[in-house]
């Protein structure tokens, strides 16, 4: 049964909150931060590029430690404060019409390593242990794990009650996304949602596979000290936890340098051993189904469907489409063995931009791209179930959540 906690959060103070809190650090690109770091002084950007008031870089672990110094400095001028109670967190978030819900709170690295908080994807150890040691040395995680869970009728209750409140957090972003957030700390609800979750045989990471394994990573290592508190702390990593209905998978492009010595026609007769195919010339196409996918090479669209004696899955995995890709197209026609690192291709989530598949492909970046038709989150607990591996990339998820919104210290 799944462990779930309550825990007193480091946030910012309201005043303040729109200005601290960030999205991820390596989405933004280097004008944007800098004109962030240039004039936001409240940035949570700051933290993570501690070296900017140096008009300096620094890597490793001199930047580790000036995180660390840089995190003191926003507690000691009272930009963030710590909570007086144990609570959780409720979260909304929407934009385009979405609106997604959920809670944060502390998981369990020993449900992690139970296999009661399940995954789909491998982590690399030189990540595990580079992020590990930067947990250590700042001593604060900054940015939760997104893991979903089934939809829960005392906790679905709790946004509908919420909601008629007045929000501890109330702002919109730049890029107009509106967040609101409620702190829950009475309690005989704080009591209630741990129930709820211990009656919870699993839960499934959506998104954060790395950040939860560099947590595990350093709850070993503290393990091996000796040092029972540290231990302690490190026992569990935060999290956003949201319902399966609230949760909103999307695909991930695949766009391709070079088809591996192949001319064009040579391509299509090699795809038309396991592909129906119809050119479908300018009108673009969007995958509606399993097993459909949609290419453009050469400045046509095309529509591609498994052929119905090409598929012959040997287990859950092979149901995917990302693995169908992987197993039909990329690996054997193009000659990539590894889709994660592999240099002959790249991936773009897709964002509602319908052009972009095109753009990119007809700027002469990348000679053929691939849309696949999304997984549902039934796929993904299934994959996690049968301790099955996803190729990477294999679903882009939301919501994302910001850094800095609630800070779990380690030390």
């Amino acid at each position: 049964m799944a462990k779930v906690n309550p825990f007193r959060a480091v946030r910012s103070t309201r005043d303040k909150v729109a200005l601290v809190t960030t999205r991820s650090y390596d989405i933004y690109k280097k004008k944007e931060l800098n004109d962030i770091l240039r004039l936001n002084p409240f940035s949570f950007l700051h933290i993570l590029r501690p070296g900017f008031k140096f008009h300096k870089t620094v890597h490793g672990a001199k930047r580790f430690k000036m995180v660390h110094n840089r995190y003191g400095e926003f507690k000691e001028n009272g930009i963030f404060k710590n909570d007086k109670k144990p609570s959780y967190y409720l979260h909304q978030k929407s934009f385009n019409g979405d609106v997604f819900w959920g809670i944060i709170g502390l998981a369990s690295l020993e449900d992690y390593q139970n296999d009661v908080i399940k995954k789909h994807e491998k982590t690399l150890s030189e990540r595990e242990a580079l992020f590990g040691n930067y947990l250590e040395v700042t001593g604060f995680n900054a940015e939760p794990v997104l893991i979903t869970y089934p939809d829960n009728d005392f906790l679905s209750s709790l946004i509908l009650k919420y909601r008629t409140l007045r929000a501890e957090y109330e702002f919109t972003t730049n890029k107009n996304r509106t967040h609101l957030m409620w702190l829950i700390d009475n309690e005989d609800e704080v009591a209630q949602i741990s129930d709820s979750f211990a009656n919870m045989p699993s839960l499934y990471i959506a998104d954060g596979h790395h950040r939860t394994a560099s947590s595990n990573y350093l709850y070993e290592k503290m393990k091996q000290s000796g040092d029972e508190k540290a231990k302690d702390l490190c026992k569990h990593f935060m999290a956003y936890f949201i319902p399966e209905s609230s949760l909103r998978i999307t695909s991930f492009y695949r766009f391709i340098n070079n088809l591996n010595g192949l001319h064009k026609r040579e391509f299509l007769m090699a795809l038309d051993e396991n592909f129906r195919i119809q050119n479908l010339g300018k009108q673009y196409y969007q995958p509606s189904k399993k097993h459909h996918f949609c290419m453009y090479l050469d400045g046509e669209y095309y529509k591609l469907y498994l052929r119905k004696s090409s598929f012959n899955p040997s287990n859950e995995l092979d149901d995917l489409d990302s693995q169908i890709l992987f197993k039909k197209i990329l690996e054997p026609i193009l000659g990539i063995k590894d889709p994660s690192t592999d240099k002959n291709i790249d991936y773009l989530p897709e964002t509602g931009n319908e052009m972009q598949l095109q753009q990119l492909v007809d700027s002469g970046d990348y000679e053929v791209g691939f849309g696949l038709f999304p997984i549902s989150v039934k796929q993904l607990k299934t994959v996690a179930d049968n301790n099955l591996t996803m190729p990477p990339k294999s679903s882009y998820v939301e919501p994302k959540l910001r850094s800095g919104l609630t800070i779990y210290e380690l030390k």
